[in-house]
């Protein structure tokens, strides 16, 4: 079997979107004769955790694992977070935060971390890496980010052992929705693009998951630019029996729910409808399934619908799962951000996946709702319509609208027989 090294700082125990991707193709990759060894971190500081992920993995799978030093100890008390207080992605905050520190804290991760708080793990790995690929050869190393940290230790080992790599992003580096508020000095972000543009031009390969992603990297320098979207894995609905829906009207969000993610147009259409249709006000129940961000609390307390919604802290996979399957509409808030249009969650394949209506807030021509209408799973409304938000709430409370999801191409093993193809093509193209 030829063998892939795979670098990722997110793997179990770590739970949340991050982690899901790799797992699923490490574990249809040795089907398809790869065998993945990992490389992740021993102590990494995991915003959610979840054990369930692990009877994920083959059973004689190699993980490899250095320690990382992380800065979060100093940022957590210089910030006045507890010690044992778990670390957002997003700019996503469980509480209003002291703003002169939380400015001084982002400026300090903007501008002496980079690429990320996982810097100090780059020199370490390439040492340690470098010594094991020579002692153990492999035929490919993928890296997988954010953080983006893992593309230059990546970098580091291609360039003391010519083996092709595969640069994943996941999500953008210098386009990410939040790049701006780092509040980066000039020299910061010429290094941030700097060292982006590096790692395009020196992978042999640059997978992305979506079009928009991927004209980005090409304008930034990448050449050779694959298209991999993520996806859902049937075994995690064939084994999850939860069929019957919620008796109340349930709109359900999973996953993170950050202040870009906020659109008031949703809680005042559902104000709206509360005070004028009291069938639906004795129904309808909002459930939101992750972290949220406090603006999120206050929006709903301002449009006084505090008693419609159940809040649940992190769930494991499995779970989430069943309640994505009885909800009534699955809900999708895609970031208000510059970058909008590009932006696929990973979280909507496998609302696709569970075989119910789902509502997008987001553009209504970027290439998300391009798979939504593509699948018929759902329909998408604009962040400033709320005439058509009203209307299409309505419908799905009367069951007025039909969805027939076509989704084949996106379960994890069609995507993993791409991956292995995309892989497969270069190795034979250098034996010519």
């Amino acid at each position: 079997m030829k063998k892939v090294l795979v670098i990722t700082y997110y793997w179990p125990p770590s739970g949340g979107a991050g982690v899901q991707r790799w797992l699923k193709f490490v574990k249809y990759l040795p089907s398809l004769d790869w065998e993945p060894i990992i490389y992740t971190v021993e102590n990494g500081e995991y915003p959610v955790l979840d054990d369930s992920l692990v009877n994920d993995l083959p059973s004689n799978i190699k993980v490899l694992k250095t320690k990382v030093w992380e800065p979060y100890s100093l940022y957590k008390r210089f910030s006045g977070r507890k010690r044992n207080q778990k670390i957002n992605s997003s700019f996503l905050n469980d509480k209003k935060q002291n703003k002169i520190l939380e400015s001084i804290s982002i400026w300090i991760r903007g501008n002496l971390f980079i690429p990320d708080a996982r810097k100090f793990w780059i020199k370490p790995s390439i040492k340690f890496l470098d010594n094991y690929v020579k002692n153990n050869p492999v035929d490919f190393i993928i890296s997988t980010g954010p953080p983006h940290s893992t593309h230059l230790i990546a970098l580091g080992i291609k360039k003391l052992n010519r083996i092709p790599w595969l640069a994943d992003f996941r999500d953008p580096w210098t386009n990410i929705d939040f790049y701006k508020e780092l509040k980066l000095s000039k020299w910061a972000d010429i290094k941030h693009k700097k060292l982006e543009k590096n790692v395009l031009y020196k992978a042999d390969i640059v997978l992305t998951i979506g079009n928009q992603l991927k004209d980005e990297l090409q304008e930034l320098g990448a050449k050779n630019v694959e298209v991999i979207e993520n996806g859902y894995d049937e075994e995690d609905f064939k084994n999850n029996n939860s069929n019957s829906l919620d008796s109340k009207f349930t709109i359900a969000h999973i996953g993170s729910f950050s202040p870009s993610r906020n659109h008031h147009i949703l809680w005042k259409v559902l104000e709206e409808i509360v005070i004028e249709n009291n069938d639906f006000s004795n129904k309808l129940q909002i459930k939101l399934i992750g972290n949220v961000d406090y603006s999120v609390d206050n929006s709903i307390k301002d449009f006084n619908l505090e008693k419609y919604v159940k809040m649940f802290s992190y769930l494991p996979h499995n779970q989430v799962i069943s309640h994505q399957k009885s909800s009534r509409v699955l809900l999708l808030m895609v970031n208000n951000t510059p970058n909008s249009k590009g932006i696929i969650t990973g979280k909507i394949f496998e609302y696709m996946a569970s075989n119910r209506p789902i509502l997008v807030i987001g553009p209504e021509d970027g290439d998300l709702a391009k798979i939504i209408s593509a699948t018929k799973s759902g329909v998408v409304c604009g962040y400033d319509n709320e005439e058509k938000l009203k209307e299409i709430i309505l419908d799905l409370f009367n069951n007025k609208l039909i969805f027939n999801s076509n989704i084949e191409k996106y379960s994890r093993k069609n995507l993993t027989k791409n991956l292995s193809i995309i892989l497969d093509n270069h190795l034979n193209n250098e034996k010519l």
